[in-house]
């Protein structure tokens, strides 16, 4: 089921405690954007079917990525994409956008995104798994 683009920044700017939903959609366009670099097929297919057309688009067309990032680098990256952002600020940007995608996506197709990425990246989704 896809989430409405209202709701979906709503939930992203209370993670995020932002003061506008413009804060919330700029972190979530920049952290869709690389998280598209790294998925492909049907797995990317697929959680874009559940998130909301203009965010599907970004998810679907993505920054290009010569290889995966590390979840540290993930969030460098996104500091780098961000204005004024620091990695602090990233990590917490990151955090709110990739949380609520946890949501929306279910445990399912969650568990077939993280085989496609780098370790670590369960945290940034705030689902730690059992090791």
């Amino acid at each position: 089921m896809t989430v409405r683009r209202e709701a979906f920044l709503q939930h992203v700017k209370e993670r995020g405690e932002y003061e506008t939903l413009e804060e919330a959609e700029r972190a979530a366009r920049v952290v869709l954007a690389l998280l598209g670099a790294h998925l492909v097929g049907e797995v990317r297919a697929q959680l874009a079917a559940r998130l909301p057309e203009g965010f599907a688009l970004i998810l679907l067309n993505p920054l290009q990525s010569a290889e995966p990032l590390s979840p540290e680098r993930f969030v460098r990256a996104t500091a780098a994409w961000i204005e004024g952002a620091t990695e602090q600020t990233a990590a917490w940007d990151v955090s709110a956008v990739l949380s609520v995608v946890a949501d929306a996506t279910g445990d399912d197709l969650l568990k077939q995104i993280l085989l496609q990425l780098p370790a670590g990246y369960d945290l940034l989704f705030g689902r730690p798994q059992p090791t």
